[in-house]
């Protein structure tokens, strides 16, 4: 089956079981979100979601926020990982906005980058969400679901980017952004995942990619790597270890 062929499919079955997939991320306005998804980096949406109440209470626009300390956003954000790190940016992005683009998020891509702690997936998912400007973010669970169905190589997530968005029409890339990652956390872990028994990757994936995943557990292509290696030292180390022991009768 072609990519393209694929993707198609695929679209289909997303859409069917997930018509309308909500953005997991509480937020009112452009604002409140590019500080959500900023917060969400190695972080659950549902403790990003647990945090921002506070936070949001205390800061509930780029003005605001920009007047509260380090340690006072630290204070609320605590419990998600690199916090510390995490408040600095807050502090600094607002700063900036209020600065610079007069207390309002610029829907444009190079001036989101520019902010601090906002990468290329968070900008994406802000000017796709709060602006409705075309784009595909691509997280953990997109790359590795678009290399796992045969849509990407895994090469890096700039270059699944740009697959995705060359196999799905440009209209359907908010909700199929949203709904693989639904799909992910439900049905395609990144370990222990058996792919013949997935909705998606039990056609989708190649017989290369089965046996591989089988073999190592899953995980992306360098962990697979070191599963691998690290299984071939282990048996290297058994057989030395019976060749001592019998070299010792």
């Amino acid at each position: 089956m072609k990519r393209l062929e694929k993707a198609i499919r695929i679209m289909g079955m997303l859409d069917e079981r997930y018509p309308d997939p909500p953005i997991p991320l509480d937020h009112v306005d452009p604002f409140t979100l590019l500080v959500a998804v900023a917060l969400s980096a190695q972080t659950t949406d549902e403790r990003v979601n647990m945090v921002t109440p506070g936070l949001f209470s205390k800061g509930p626009t780029p003005a605001k926020m920009a007047k509260l300390s380090v340690d006072e956003i630290l204070q609320e954000i605590r419990s998600c990982g690199l916090a510390p790190g995490k408040a600095r940016n807050i502090k600094g992005l607002s700063q900036i906005l209020v600065d610079e683009h007069g207390g309002i998020v610029p829907a444009d891509m190079d001036a989101l980058e520019a902010l601090p702690g906002v990468g290329h997936k968070t900008a994406s998912v802000v000017l796709i969400q709060a602006f409705d400007t075309p784009a595909f973010p691509v997280d953990t669970h997109i790359h590795r679901l678009a290399a796992r169905w045969g849509l990407s190589d895994e090469k890096s997530v700039d270059k699944t980017e740009r697959d995705l968005k060359a196999v799905f029409p440009r209209e359907a890339w908010a909700r199929l952004h949203l709904s693989m990652i639904y799909f992910g956390r439900e049905f395609c872990p990144a370990r222990g995942h058996d792919l013949a028994t997935c909705p998606i990757c039990s056609w989708a994936a190649s017989k290369k990619r089965m046996a591989e995943e089988a073999r190592t557990g899953g995980g992306g292509p360098r962990s697979r790597e070191g599963l691998s290696r690290g299984k071939g030292a282990a048996k290297k180390s058994s057989r030395k270890k019976a060749s001592k022991k019998a070299a010792t009768k």
